[in-house]
């Protein structure tokens, strides 16, 4: 939403106690906005200290619901669940480094963990929690690209593990070369200058879904 000079000329004339209110009540409409200036103005955690911690509560969540959680059905909605967390703590960080560790580190704990449980599965049952992962992973190499290249120096070995535990489930190579996903970008952490371009594509052809 645009707003107009006059408009924003004259809330700068509003008197001082006037504009706390206004900012007061417009926070607690918008609490990520809330806790994304809570954080930069008076958090003691650094961005880095607060992805550890996310990290830390990712393996931890993995490891529980791997163990506990019934049918693949709900490994599914786990996944959801822990990346709502991770765009959760990017909106109030601008974390763009973490968004693609923190779901890199999403994806290789469930694999780590599931991989042998996925395929027990029949190809037909498994497939929206296959798809969800190469949807997923897709997301990330798309990620990846936009960073500054000495930040892929740090995600190549998280890359390259990540691309084995898919090659490692044939379910989930199957599910990759249906939908466009080359594992060989996270496995030589080499992406297509118009990685962008490929996602766009391959999501207007319904794939990925």
């Amino acid at each position: 939403m645009k707003f107009s000079k006059e408009f924003k000329e004259a809330i700068s004339h509003l008197p001082e106690k006037e504009k706390d209110k206004l900012l007061i009540r417009l926070l607690k409409k918008d609490p990520i906005l809330a806790q994304r200036l809570e954080f930069e103005l008076i958090d003691d955690l650094s961005v880095d200290e607060r992805r550890a911690l996310l990290a830390d509560d990712i393996e931890t969540d993995v490891k529980r619901f791997s163990e506990y959680s019934g049918s693949i059905g709900y490994l599914t909605m786990d996944i959801r669940y822990l990346s709502g967390y991770i765009t959760k703590h990017v909106k109030i960080t601008k974390d763009k480094f973490g968004e693609v560790s923190l779901n890199i580190l999403m994806l290789t704990e469930v694999l780590q963990h599931n991989n042998q449980r996925i395929q027990q599965v029949s190809l037909s049952r498994a497939r929206k929690l296959l798809v969800s992962i190469i949807a997923r992973a897709f997301k990330i190499v798309v990620l990846t690209h936009k960073l500054d290249d000495d930040f892929l120096i740090e995600l190549e070995k998280p890359l390259n593990q990540l691309g084995n535990l898919i090659g490692e489930n044939d379910y989930l190579m199957r599910t990759a070369i249906q939908n466009g996903f080359d594992v060989n970008w996270l496995l030589s952490a080499k992406i297509p200058e118009d990685i962008v371009e490929i996602h766009k594509e391959i999501r207007q052809q319904g794939l990925l879904k």
